[in-house]
C-alpha cells in the first residue's frame, strides 16, 4: 500500500477524523482494550466510517511503522458532492450518464470499473459512504489513472441518492438478474443512471424497488452470473452504442 495514502497509530486517527480528513476505512486489531480504541470505535461509529477488524499480521503486512493496532486509508482523490455533480452534467448538452455502484467491495472490481466508466464516458460515479470499496493505490493502479478523471461522490444513502437523481429528470437502471427485461430492450438516449451491485448480494431490494427499470444481461451458459466488472462494461458499452447511433 501507498504510505501516502495512510495513517497509522490510535491517536493519530483520531486527529485526522476530527480535522476531517478524508478517511476511507480503517484496519483495527481484533482483541484491543482501553479506552483510547473505544473512543476511536466511538468516533468512527459517529462519522460512519467503515472499519475492519483483523489480526496483527494484516496491520503488519499494511505498515512498517508503529502501528499500535489501528492503520487508515486516506483517499487520495477528491470526492464530490451529488448536487454539485448533477448540477454541473447538466449544464452539458448531451444526455448525462452516472453510475452508481451499491456496496462494491472489491478495490480492483472498483478500479477496473472506473476505467471502464472513464472509456465509456461516465459523467460521474456515485457510491455511498459506509460499505462501499475504498480508493486506495490498488483501485488508482487497477483504473489506469481513470479515478483522477472520472467524478465520484459519496453519499450517505444510497436510495436517498436515487431519489435525487429522479427528482433532477435522470432515469434510473437497474442491472439485475430479477427481471424478465434485456438490457438491449432498454433506451439509453435520455438522462440515466446505472446501478450496479455488490460481488456477493447484487443490488438492495430498496434500491430495487425505487428504480424506474430493471434489465438483465442474456446469459447463455451454466454459470448464473458475471464478475461485476465486466457486467458494468457491457451495460455501459450498450449505452455507448446506442448513443452513438442515435446522434
Amino acid at each position: 500500500m501507498d504510505k501516502t495514502t495512510q495513517i497509522y497509530g490510535i491517536r493519530a486517527i483520531i486527529e485526522a477524523v476530527n480535522t476531517n480528513e478524508e478517511i476511507d476505512k480503517v484496519f483495527l486489531q481484533k482483541g484491543l482494550r482501553g479506552d483510547l480504541i473505544k473512543e476511536l470505535e466511538s468516533l468512527l461509529r459517529r462519522n460512519e466510517i467503515n472499519v475492519s477488524y483483523v489480526p496483527p499480521e494484516k496491520l503488519n503486512r499494511l505498515t512498517k511503522g508503529n502501528h499500535q493496532g489501528a492503520v487508515a486509508t486516506i483517499s487520495p482523490i477528491t470526492f464530490h458532492t451529488l448536487e454539485g455533480l448533477i448540477e454541473r452534467v447538466q449544464l452539458k448538452e448531451k444526455p448525462a450518464l452516472f453510475l452508481l455502484l451499491d456496496q462494491l467491495s472489491d478495490v480492483r472490481n472498483f478500479g477496473a470499473i472506473i476505467r471502464t466508466a472513464e472509456c465509456s464516458g461516465v459523467d460521474g460515479i456515485i457510491i455511498q459512504k459506509k460499505g462501499a470499496a475504498p480508493v486506495t493505490a490498488d483501485t488508482i493502479k487497477t483504473s489506469a489513472g481513470a479515478a483522477f478523471k472520472v467524478p465520484i461522490a459519496k453519499v450517505d444513502h444510497l436510495k436517498d441518492a436515487v431519489f435525487y437523481l429522479q427528482a433532477s429528470g435522470i432515469k434510473v437502471l437497474a442491472a439485475s438478474e430479477k427481471t424478465n427485461t434485456s438490457l438491449y430492450d432498454v433506451s439509453f438516449n435520455e438522462a440515466i443512471a446505472i446501478v450496479m451491485g455488490s460481488e456477493d448480494r447484487g443490488i438492495s431490494p430498496s434500491i430495487l424497488k425505487a428504480a424506474d427499470y430493471t434489465a438483465k444481461l442474456p446469459l447463455l451458459g451454466e454459470i448464473e452470473s458475471l464478475n461485476v466488472s465486466v457486467a458494468c462494461a457491457l451495460f455501459l458499452y450498450e449505452a455507448v452504442r446506442q448513443r452513438m447511433n442515435y446522434n
